[in-house]
């Protein structure tokens, strides 16, 4: 991530809006339960939002700084971050009661990665659990934002196929504002 884009993530512009915008749609969309995985926490602002709402956060951040930081800034609060690639990483299969992905998967690889990691969800969660997301819309002001960095913009159009091929269902897509999209996706139980 580019020095000025994480100063962004970790201002407090970018909180308030995270409290205003992000925090109510969390509340009203689904019972994160209380033990939430979340991808790709960078500074840790929405780690921050989530331990308000869950009672235990597991944070997988790919970049071992940001990990380190949010681990010892976080130290002693209800959350284990872990360093690590989530599609890797070692965590309980069927484990989480929620899932999150915050303005991350546009920092992924490709969109296979993307798509790896949809499934690596799928089988951590518990049958029953939502999976919550947000991410930008392609633009060219998000490119700018995004210089010297990784930017695969995800495709608001087709991610509710991509999410179903991973084996998620109740999927919605919608977009809020012109410049973001929220998706939620459920892990089916299986029938009784």
């Amino acid at each position: 991530m580019n020095e000025s884009h994480l100063s962004y993530l970790a201002s407090p512009a970018w909180a308030q809006t995270l409290r205003t915008d992000l925090l109510p749609w969390l509340q009203r969309t689904a019972d994160l339960g209380d033990d939430v995985l979340e991808i790709g926490p960078g500074p840790g602002l929405t780690t921050d939002l989530l331990l308000e709402v869950a009672g235990k956060v597991t944070a997988v951040e790919v970049d071992h700084d940001l990990a380190t930081g949010l681990r010892e800034r976080l130290h002693g609060q209800n959350v284990t971050v872990i360093h690590g690639d989530a599609r890797t990483v070692e965590l309980a299969v069927g484990r989480f009661t929620a899932g999150t992905c915050f303005s991350m998967l546009h920092h992924m690889e490709s969109p296979q990665a993307q798509d790896e990691l949809f499934v690596r969800l799928h089988a951590l969660l518990r049958p029953g659990a939502a999976l919550l997301g947000v991410d930008s819309v392609d633009s060219e002001m998000i490119r700018r934002g995004h210089r010297d960095d990784t930017y695969v913009p995800v495709d608001p159009d087709t991610l509710e196929d991509r999410l179903h091929a991973a084996g998620f269902a109740d999927i919605t897509v919608h977009r809020p504002n012109q410049h973001q999209f929220r998706f939620t996706a459920r892990k089916p139980t299986p029938p009784s």
